[in-house]
């Protein structure tokens, strides 16, 4: 008579996998990961899209329609549709734009203009992102030194003008 294996006849116990060191590994990586992350606040500024084409309203006078092109040798300053050449902005002996003036200049403008609030911005050459947000802070922002302006609200109370020229519009944006 023969006689199966010993082997056969003992079922080897199913070794199962120890998985709780590997997740204790993973749970404190996630807790080095997310202490050692860095969390940047992202700031938004307000823009609005290009407008193709633009009735002006009856009862209106016609808009200003502001534009600016960013160029390499500075800015120059556009008016009405069609656009009418106003004033060139060099830049400074340093090679900067002159936001200094332009911010003069847009003052100046405003006194004359004191309901408007549109401007368009044309960058036409490749300028960096901190250029561009330099660029819409002296176009948008009044600052306690400058000369007041007064507009009527809806109300038709005389107010205190808080901005320049705030509703910015891109009208060429290059990548």
């Amino acid at each position: 008579m023969l006689r199966a294996p010993s082997r056969r006849k003992r079922k080897a116990p199913v070794k199962r996998l120890n998985l709780i060191p590997i997740l204790d590994a993973v749970f404190i990586f996630i807790f080095f990961l997310l202490m050692s992350a860095n969390f940047n606040k992202v700031f938004e500024v307000q823009s609005d899209v290009p407008i193709v084409a633009v009735k002006p309203p009856k009862n209106k006078k016609n808009p200003l329609a502001l534009t600016i092109k960013v160029k390499g040798t500075g800015f120059e300053l556009f008016k009405g549709v069609p656009s009418h050449f106003m004033g060139k902005i060099k830049k400074t002996e340093t090679g900067e734009y002159d936001m200094e003036e332009l911010h003069v200049y847009l003052v100046n403008l405003k006194k004359k203009h004191a309901e408007e609030r549109d401007i368009v911005l044309e960058p036409v050459v490749d300028i960096d992102y901190e250029v561009i947000v330099k660029i819409m802070d002296s176009v948008r922002l009044y600052r306690n030194t400058d000369e007041e302006v007064w507009i009527k609200d809806k109300d038709g109370i005389d107010v205190k003008a808080k901005y320049l020229f705030d509703k910015i519009v891109f009208g060429n944006i290059r990548s």
